[in-house]
Order: structure tokens, then C-alpha cells, then sequence
């Protein structure tokens, strides 16, 4: 912590500039909270304070520097006020604020956010830390009930200053960086998959250790290759993906390391399995058989699975994922003895997931129409089963959703939804 006399060397700055702005007419004087501007209230014991007071101190600061954005938001003022504070306070004001405001409740950005996992995260993150601290961010445009749940934005992860603008404007302290072609989109489009798998995030990450965001960056099964042992697949080993969308993930668990080791980065990853969803269309993965077969079992259709009967690979519902990742974020970097984690919650065949959908849907057909020239290949090279022994012992992972639950859930789900939403499968 740092002394009272240098907080107040800085809102005695901050102040002088706001009003000599306004004196010149670029600044219209209306504090944070809507009133007039007045001399900010500085305490005046000594060089030393208790947590509390700092606190108080410290919000009293940033509040006035919110002032310069809610009246206008002016470059060469903002230019002007960084100028006149020192760089290690400056630094030494950033880090304070952004663990305290972590100990009561983050504010949130999540990027990606109308993809494959961002409205089911910030329903369930809005639940926890209030509606107006998550704030969801995409470049499509968004539906009337997106924008009724809660703050959607515009943001590219591709504009560097876009993002850097966001992160000021909304006082983010936590980055959940969803953005990303998933695998059988990826190898039709390799470089777009390099611009926003690698580029952007590059951008993320950057912009977290300037301004000392804890950022999570999700990975995948799809993350290993085929040199990696497969079953069961531990948290550290051979990866060599073989795929875009793998070697992208590859390069954002070591990215994010070398960011935490270099610069002490909060920086946060999960190696999510195949991951069951609900919410939106399905995204181009190799694991989507896991959710059609439940739209053609509920339409009484037939069900033509792309990859073979005996390909195992480890699945997870949505719930689980989503909490995980939640609990995964509130854990104490304390506790943490690395920073990228597999989860897990089962492992299943499409033969023994047809076989439990019979159990409630005996008359359903099923046929293999197996797609040797890319969803075959690229799940031939995931791994069978995680170990997550790792997340289960360091920050208590554990598993809601074996394969009967799922099954019963999602075939609940269709019948209730059908034709109001669509079941999906990531990765």
C-alpha cells in the first residue's frame, strides 16, 4: 500500500486540471455522481492509513477521473491528466483499484459474447455480481432480448484502441475472451481463424497487463495432437494440435503463461471438453453430433452421425462449464500451482450416447455417414478422456452431469424449446 500524501498529490492534480479545463471551456464541471465539482475531500492524518481509508481515497480519485468521460470525453484533456501523475502512482493507483474492486464485484467484459457460450455466462455472472457489471460484447447486433438482459456493447477484438476504449470506458477488471473460430470453421478459413485466434488474442492480453485485468482465455481438447497421450490426457504433456483452431489455443495457454511469469498477468485458462450448449445455433464443431441426435430424437427424424461409433471423446454440459469457469475466476491465485487447468465431466461414444437416448426414445434411427475428410481426422487426434485431477485438488472442480443426467436434461430441453432455441455442441 501506498501513503495518504501521495493520493492526495493526486486528486489535488486530478482537481486542478478538471477546473482549469472547465475555465477554458472543455470541460462542462459536473462531478461523477451528477453535481457540481468541489474540492475532493482529502484526509489529513499522516503518511499512513488503514485499507479502509485508502479505499475511500482511492474511489473518491477514479471517480473524478470518470468525470472526464460521463461529460465528454476529451483526448488531449485525458493526455493532459496523465501527464500531470507520476507513472508509479499511477501504477501503484491501478493495481489498488482493480484488487478492490475484485474483492467486492468484478466488472465484467465478455468478448464473443453472442457466440457459443457468452449469454448462458453473463446470465449466470449478471446472477452473482449484479446486471450492470457484465458488461457482453460482440460485432454482430445483438436481439431485443439480449439487449433487455443487460449492457451489450460493440467491440472488435481486432481494434486495439476499440477494446483499450471499452476497458477505460466501463472500468473493467475482468476479461472473459470468448472470441474465436471453433475447429471445422477454422480449417475452412485459416487466416481469418489466425487474425482472431492469434491477433486478437494478442490484443486482449496486452491490454490486461497494461491496465491489470485478470483475463480468462478459454482452450480445448482440441488444443493435443495425436503424439499426446489420449486417455486419460493430463494437464501437462505433448500437445503438437493439428488443427488451426488447436494450434491457436496452444499458443494462448503459453502466451498466457509467459504474460503471468513475466509480468505477473492474472491470466486464466480451462481446457474445456466437448461442451454441450443450449442456447444458440450450433458453431462448426466436431463435437455438434452430440446435439443433433437429440433434435432428431424429440422430431422423431433420423439421425446420421459424421463420426464413428467408437469415437470416444470427454463431454461436459453447459451448467458445469459455466461453473467451472466462474469458480475458476473467484479462486484465490493463492491456491493455483499452474494457470491452465483441464475439466472434465464424462466421456462417451456416439454408439453408447445413441444407446441412452434409447432408453427414452426407443423407435430412433440412427445411421454412420462418417466424414473421413475432416471431422473424423480431427477428432481421431482429441484425446479419448481428461484428467482433471488437477482442477479437482487445487480449487475443488467437481461435476454436476454424468451421461444419464445429460441425456434427460437435453431431450427435457428440446421438448420444452423446440423451435425457440437450438441445442449445440463447442469445439
Amino acid at each position: 500500500m501506498f501513503s495518504v500524501e501521495f493520493i492526495k498529490i493526486y486528486l489535488q492534480k486530478l482537481w486542478r486540471i478538471l477546473h482549469l479545463a472547465a475555465a477554458r471551456g472543455k470541460y462542462s464541471s459536473p462531478s461523477a455522481s451528477g453535481g457540481p465539482i468541489t474540492s475532493p475531500p482529502i484526509t489529513s492524518r499522516g503518511v499512513s492509513a488503514g485499507p479502509e481509508e485508502q479505499v475511500i481515497l482511492l474511489r473518491e480519485a477514479w471517480r473524478f477521473d470518470a468525470a472526464l468521460f460521463k461529460s465528454g470525453y476529451n483526448p488531449m484533456l485525458r493526455r493532459h491528466l496523465i501527464q500531470a501523475v507520476s507513472l508509479p502512482l499511477r501504477r501503484s493507483l491501478s493495481k489498488t483499484f482493480a484488487s478492490t474492486v475484485q474483492g467486492s464485484c468484478p466488472r465484467v467484459l465478455i468478448t464473443g459474447g453472442l457466440g457459443q457460450l457468452g449469454s448462458g455466462l453473463a446470465a449466470l455472472m449478471r446472477s452473482k455480481y449484479g446486471r450492470q457489471n457484465v458488461i457482453l460484447s460482440d460485432i454482430l447486433q445483438p436481439t431485443e432480448e439480449v439487449l433487455e438482459n443487460g449492457p451489450y456493447i460493440f467491440a472488435d477484438i481486432l481494434d486495439f484502441k476499440c477494446l483499450q476504449q471499452v476497458i477505460v470506458n466501463y472500468r473493467i477488471n475482468w476479461i472473459v475472451h470468448f472470441s474465436a473460430l471453433l475447429s471445422a470453421v477454422g480449417e475452412n478459413n485459416v487466416p481469418l481463424a489466425v487474425r482472431v485466434n492469434i491477433e486478437g488474442v494478442h490484443n486482449v492480453m496486452e491490454l490486461a497487463r497494461q491496465y491489470n485485468l485478470r483475463l480468462f482465455v478459454p482452450s480445448t481438447i482440441g488444443a493435443f495432437g495425436e503424439e499426446s497421450p489420449r486417455n486419460p490426457t493430463p494437464d501437462v504433456c505433448v500437445q503438437r494440435p493439428k488443427t488451426i483452431y488447436g494450434v491457436s489455443k496452444v499458443h494462448a495457454e503459453l502466451l498466457g503463461e509467459y504474460y503471468n511469469k513475466r509480468f505477473g498477468l492474472d491470466f486464466r485458462c480451462l481446457r474445456f471438453p466437448g461442451v454441450i450448449s443450449v442456447d444458440s445455433a450450433p458453431g462448426g464443431g466436431t463435437t455438434d453430433y452430440a446435439v443433433h441426435i437429440f433434435h432428431e430424437a424429440v422430431n422423431g427424424g433420423h439421425f446420421s452421425c459424421y463420426l464413428r461409433p467408437d469415437t470416444r471423446l470427454p463431454m461436459m454440459y453447459i451448467d458445469d462449464c459455466l461453473r467451472s469457469l466462474v469458480e475458476y475466476m473467484e479462486t484465490d491465485a493463492k491456491r493455483l500451482k499452474r494457470r491452465t487447468y483441464n475439466v472434465n465431466a464424462m466421456s462417451f461414444t456416439p454408439a453408447e450416447l445413441v444407446a441412452e437416448v434409447r432408453r427414452h426414445v426407443p423407435h430412433l434411427k440412427v445411421s454412420y455417414d462418417v466424414d473421413t475428410d475432416n471431422r473424423q481426422p480431427i477428432a481421431d487426434s482429441w484425446p479419448q478422456n481428461f484428467d482433471d485431477s488437477g482442477a479437482r485438488n487445487d480449487w475443488g472442480w467437481k461435476h454436476s452431469y454424468d451421461l444419464p443426467e445429460l441425456v434427460t436434461t437435453c431431450l427435457e430441453h428440446v421438448k420444452l424449446a423446440r423451435g425457440d432455441s437450438t441445442l449445440r455442441a463447442v469445439q
